[in-house]
């Protein structure tokens, strides 16, 4: 199957395309490996990769990715076996992911922040037969490769490491245990000669399985072809417009979506070279963008947070930004506001999911509207329909927001039913049921309330946490928020937030007066009348806020339990 868009071309989202723009885009019948292969070619001696220091051009990876691929291929890996990487960001995840596509297989992203049976349902659910990981994790593997009888590879954070590093490199990389005797050691695997099989995959066939984060339940892994994902690959190199010459900062975590996307394949199709760091600190983070003069940092909105947050920001020199933006969970306007005084920057937020690998929307980089997720990427449709009857909404009308697009997932591995749900057919198309509530305006942007599930139900009104966190973070004080329903007896649902201040405000703020900030700004049901001031706020390993595990804690403390 080839894509063909077949946007209508009244949406009304197509008035605000940047200028210079097709409305469409044509998407290559190629594989995923061929970027690495095509921009070794073109550009052998740029460093694809500069780790703490540690540069590695592009005809080195390939040489190393073909080695590993070797390696499989003799190992027993054939054409459809999974394989899961198992790491942080690292020089070995982007060989590994590359290697593993090239040996015909399929690749399985698993979040190192991943312990005990969550770490082994995801490898038991995806069949996977060989774990690629590094020393640091390996105890965390060893006891399921036992029981599962599972072929691992082992390398070290520091084998990449320069001896000189020039970026403050964190403990927990610099100083890794040793690789086990009784394990495949990264240094063999990459050391074979280079025979690897036959390409004998195409642009329809599987080339990963995304988990979700298991926001509703068991993590669900979503099938994607090399075609899905080549087409936000190079739709995100277009509307961030990545040249040739572009520098990324890589902190977010490769094994999401959003990171795999603009922060490694957004950059190998273009040939450009990434600044990749193995853990968020946020002053390493800054001195890498001055250093080596980043120009592109796709983010996450707590990593935003942390660097508004640097007393000594206004000190330093950032000019060589030239996109900065993100997704995953919605920023502010008032940060974006912040973000873009502070740094001459406009904040590019999107939105997408794990079905969608990454971005299904994006805010025209000339012309965004903080605090909305933007408008359609190339080739996608996108609607608010009435959850419950189907029926297509007009704009301002609050709904589910579906999504019709060439980066739309094959389905969950393995669930068929689950699978049947995440779909609705309108006028003929397949569009997915995002679960997400929100709606379009006039001019085509797309708004979010929240997640469906997560919508607060205060004496009968239906409160969506986003926008109440959203006015919090007006406030000066506020570095952080978060807003969940509790169990009330008289309301049924009681909206209450966990804040976590600047250091300069800790211990000048009340609650009431944060209390009394959001409720001249908010509907008088919706502002919150419980708030919690803590020292920091739980997250995902995509860096995300984690409001489920506050709302689990929350609801135990009210029934009593420990």
């Amino acid at each position: 199957m080839v894509w063909e868009c077949s946007v209508p071309k009244d949406r009304p989202w197509f008035k605000q395309y940047p200028v210079g723009f097709t409305l469409d885009l044509d998407y290559p019948r190629v594989t995923l490996y061929e970027f690495l292969d095509t921009s070794a070619r073109r550009f052998p001696d740029k460093p694809a990769i500069i780790f703490y220091g540690k540069r590695i051009n592009y005809s080195e990876v390939k040489d190393l990715t073909d080695r590993l691929a070797t390696f499989l291929f003799k190992s027993g890996i054939k054409k459809g076996d999974r394989v899961a990487i198992y790491m942080v960001n690292s020089p070995q995840w982007v060989i590994s992911y590359f290697a593993i596509l090239r040996a015909n297989a399929v690749v399985v992203p698993v979040n190192p922040m991943l312990r005990g049976e969550e770490l082994e349902y995801i490898i038991k659910d995806s069949g996977s037969n060989m774990v690629l990981t590094t020393s640091e994790l390996y105890p965390l593997l060893e006891p399921i490769a036992k029981k599962l009888s599972l072929k691992v590879v082992v390398g070290k954070l520091t084998d990449y490491l320069p001896e000189r590093p020039e970026l403050s490199v964190p403990e927990q990389i610099s100083k890794v245990p040793p690789i086990p005797k009784d394990v495949i050691n990264w240094s063999e695997a990459v050391s074979s000669e280079i025979d690897p099989p036959k390409l004998d995959v195409g642009y329809n066939d599987i080339a990963m399985i995304a988990y979700t984060a298991g926001s509703t339940g068991i993590p669900k892994g979503c099938i994607h072809t090399h075609a899905t994902i080549i087409s936000n690959a190079i739709s995100a190199a277009y509307w961030e417009r990545v040249s040739h010459s572009a520098i990324h900062l890589t902190t977010l975590p490769l094994f999401h979506v959003t990171g795999l996307i603009h922060s490694l394949l957004s950059p190998v199709y273009t040939g450009t070279t990434m600044v990749l760091l193995s853990r968020w600190d946020r002053k390493t983070a800054l001195d890498a963008i001055e250093k080596y003069k980043v120009t592109h940092w796709i983010s996450i909105a707590t990593m935003v947070f942390d660097i508004l947050a640097d007393p000594e920001l206004g000190k330093r020199n950032l000019s060589s930004l030239r996109v900065a933006g993100g997704g995953g969970m919605a920023v502010p306007k008032a940060v974006a506001e912040r973000w873009e005084k502070l740094t001459g920057v406009k904040y590019i937020e999107g939105y997408g999911l794990s079905e969608t690998i990454s971005q299904t929307h994006l805010n025209p980089p000339e012309n965004p509207k903080y605090g909305s997720l933007g408008i359609p990427d190339f080739c996608v449709d996108s609607l608010v329909i009435d959850p419950e009857t189907g029926k297509v909404l007009n704009p301002g009308e609050i709904g589910e927001i579906v999504i019709y697009g060439p980066e739309i997932f094959k389905g969950y591995w393995n669930k068929p039913e689950e699978t049947k749900k995440a779909f609705i057919e309108i006028d003929g198309k397949k569009y997915f049921r995002t679960g997400d509530i929100g709606y379009m305006d006039n001019d085509g942007y797309f708004f979010i309330m929240d997640r469906l599930k997560r919508m607060i139900n205060r004496a009968g009104y239906k409160v969506w946490p986003a926008e109440v966190e959203a006015k919090l973070y007006e406030h000066p004080a506020v570095k952080e928020a978060v807003v969940i329903g509790t169990p009330d007896s008289r309301v049924g649902e009681e909206v209450k937030a966990f804040v976590v201040l600047k250091p300069e405000y800790k211990g000048k703020i009340t609650d009431n007066e944060i209390i009394d900030f959001v409720k001249q700004r908010i509907a008088s049901y919706k502002y919150p009348r419980i708030v919690e001031f803590v020292d920091s706020l739980p997250k995902t390993g995509a860096g995300k806020i984690d409001w489920r595990t506050l709302q689990e804690m929350e609801k135990k403390k009210k029934n009593g339990e420990k």
